[in-house]
This record gives structure tokens, sequence and C-alpha cells, in this order.
């Protein structure tokens, strides 16, 4: 077997997948996920199916915090060369959140483009650091295989400027300090898998929801504008960050409040959200519905309100709309959320039909909506390894 290895690297978890070259197409064979790797490391693996052939903790305690990562992807390339000592890797790819505008399209990387892409690190300190420490750890592991970098900020590239910039001074826009939009891959894949399907349609609004969530307005599969901007912390309320907020909030907490900008950067990214409003009962959406709790209620209804709010402002963008996906771990999953945002798009003639949504059917709306609903898995896995092939065949 000719394998790829993509990495989709977090801050505390690491999803790996593994496909086989077949007649240049990229066919999935295993699965990891491996959770918490900061703390108490959990791993499991998947076949095609989704069949789980392994699932455990990973003895990584005497492991030095910055060096996890390594010790995970480690594990992964172990289990492989165990389990299928015939398996043979020809090249590895990788998610990497910011590419600025620089970097628009998937690129074979060197040690100068993970320097020249560490200057991004402010801009998405949650992922970006991590995302190249695991190019790093790869090049460690096996230095004699191409390594592709994809950038979830690629697809956005060509947005409108009137979506791109904000009204700033005209040299800080220049600068780059501008909207860039995430979750690129993403969206990436569920416009080429819609028309796999042959079920785009021009004005289609992508919702990628889970504990990191955004919003995409695309016409004719061409990102036109997006809930996220500058950083991945803008838009949604999501699991553990505030998405849009007042600035004035944060001069006053400067002011009054004494925070720095470490302290912001912590308020703003890992204690908000959907935790912050909760009271800090969690930042997982199902365990916000299993908690019984006035908090969690109030989280869950602050993020189906905002996003029913950005769905209005994409469309405003789109000129109207004829379509919504939703997808990630909680737009695929999670239909009571669903039901809440789109009950409150009932003025777009959006009309769901909820047996279809209770099963988490591809198409949820009834036969009588105007606006199409959808129900999509995303796969950025999927999309990492076409675009190593891609490199690789240019």
């Amino acid at each position: 077997m000719k394998g790829l290895l993509t990495v989709n690297g977090g801050s505390s978890s690491l999803k790996c997948a593994v496909f086989d070259v077949q007649q240049q197409e990229a066919v999935l064979q295993y699965r990891f996920k491996l959770g918490n790797i900061l703390a108490q490391a959990r791993m499991q693996v998947t076949d095609r199916e989704g069949n789980v052939l392994f699932k455990d903790t990973l003895p990584l305690d005497e492991v030095p915090r910055e060096g996890r990562h390594q010790a995970c992807l480690q594990t992964v390339i172990h289990w492989l060369q165990t389990q299928h000592p015939e398996a043979a890797l020809m090249a590895m790819g990788h998610r990497v959140v910011h590419g600025g505008e620089k970097y628009s399209e998937p690129m074979l990387v060197d040690e100068q483009k993970v320097l020249d892409l560490a200057a991004f690190n402010p801009l998405a300190p949650l992922h970006q650091p991590y995302n190249l420490k695991l190019i790093d750890a790869c090049h460690t592991l096996a230095p004699e295989l191409p390594q592709v970098a994809c950038f979830d900020t690629m697809f956005h590239i060509g947005q409108p400027a009137v979506e791109r910039y904000y009204a700033l001074p005209r040299d800080l826009t220049e600068a780059g300090v501008h909207r860039y939009g995430f979750h690129g891959l993403s969206y990436e894949f569920i416009v080429r898998r819609l028309k796999e399907l042959n079920q785009l349609k021009a004005r289609t609004v992508i919702c990628h929801l889970g504990a990191g969530a955004s919003m995409c307005g695309t016409l004719n599969g061409q990102s036109q504008a997006s809930s996220m901007g500058f950083s991945a912390v803008d838009g949604l309320p999501m699991g553990n960050r505030t998405g849009n907020i007042d600035p004035g909030v944060l001069l006053y907490l400067q002011r009054h409040y004494h925070m720095d900008a470490d302290a912001l950067e912590n308020l703003l990214y890992k204690q908000s959200g959907w935790y912050g409003v909760s009271g800090g009962i969690s930042s997982d959406m199902l365990e916000l519905h299993q908690a019984d709790h006035p908090h969690a209620e109030e989280a869950i209804d602050m993020f189906a309100y905002r996003c029913a709010l950005e769905i209005g402002r994409l469309t405003a963008a789109l000129g109207g709309l004829d379509q919504i996906v939703f997808t990630g771990g909680v737009g695929e999953n999670d239909a009571n959320v669903r039901e809440r945002i789109m009950n409150r798009c009932a003025w777009l003639g959006v009309e769901l039909n909820d047996k279809d949504n209770q099963a988490n059917q591809l198409e949820i709306s009834s036969h009588s909506s105007r606006v199409t609903v959808n129900v999509l898995p995303t796969d950025e896995e999927s999309m990492i390894a076409t675009h190593i092939l891609e490199c690789l065949t240019d």
C-alpha cells in the first residue's frame, strides 16, 4: 500500500487518517482520533466503515507537554507499522489554520516556509503553533517524506473587499489587518461534495458548527462572506471562544480590571463562549443539553440566536438565500440546535421536516420550504489527502 498520512492538530487534540493511493485517488483506510493529549491522552482507531479497531488511554505521563504532539504521532505511526507492516507512507499533509494572503494554495513545505508561517501564530494562537509543531514532528520522524500544508484561509481568498476590510486606516488594512475567514478545508469539502451530489445551489450558507464554529456564504461555490474575521475568535460564540464582542469591552477590561494582553487572550479564547455563559458547566454541547440547568440552556439558546443572526447577515451578503447546509460535530448531529436555529429563520421561508431533522437526513427541509436545508458530514482529512495528491502531481 502506498499511503498518505493526514495530520489535523489542535491545541490538545490530534486527528490523523491514512489513505491508500489507488489510480491517483485517495481511498480512506484508517482514522485516528487522539484527545486530551496534554493531560490523560486517549486514542481511538477506526477503519473506513467506522469499526473501532483500538481504543485506550496513552501512557504519556512522563512525556513533557511540549513533546506530546510528537509522541502521539509516533504512536499513530507505530500502530500502522505494527498492524500493517506492508504499508509505506509516500507523503504527509497538514491542516494549517492561517496562511495569510501569501499562501493561497496547498504547498510543499520546507524549513523556511515553516518559519514564515510562524509569523501568523498571534492570529491563531490556539492552533497555528501546534500545526507547525506537528510539521516539525513529522519531519523528525520521516525526514525523507514530502509534506504538504493546506490552509484554512485559502478558501476565502477572493472575497470582495467590502467584506474583507475593516473601517481602519488604509495603511493598517494594506499591512494585513483585515478579515481572513477560517474552516476553509471543511467548506471546500462541502462544496465539492454538493457538486458530486448535484445538490449545490447558487446562494448557499454553510454552517460549520462545533466547539469551533463558523459560517460561510457561497455564491456558486465561491466564498463571498464568512463569520470569522481577522482571527478564529471572531463570529459565533463557540465552546470556549467569545465570538463577536464590542472592542470597547476589551478597553474597559484593560483599564478597570488591569488585564494585560495574555489575560485578555485567555479570556477570549479559553474562558468564554458556551463555557463562560453556562457558568463553567461545559464547553461541550452534549453536556450542556444534559445539564438541565438554566445557565446551560442560556448558552445553547444564545448560540442558536447568534447563528440565526449570522445567517441573516450572510443572506444579505449573497442577495438572497437558496440553501443552508449544516456540518461539523454539532451541525451534523444535534437536531435540537438545528431546529432552534431554523425556527428563527422562518422569515426566510425555512420549514423543517421534523422527522428528517431528527434522523439527520441529507435533506431536512419540508417540500414547501423556500430554502433547502441539508445535513452533510464534513471530512477535512479527505480534503487534505486530495491536496497532497494535487501537489505531488503538479
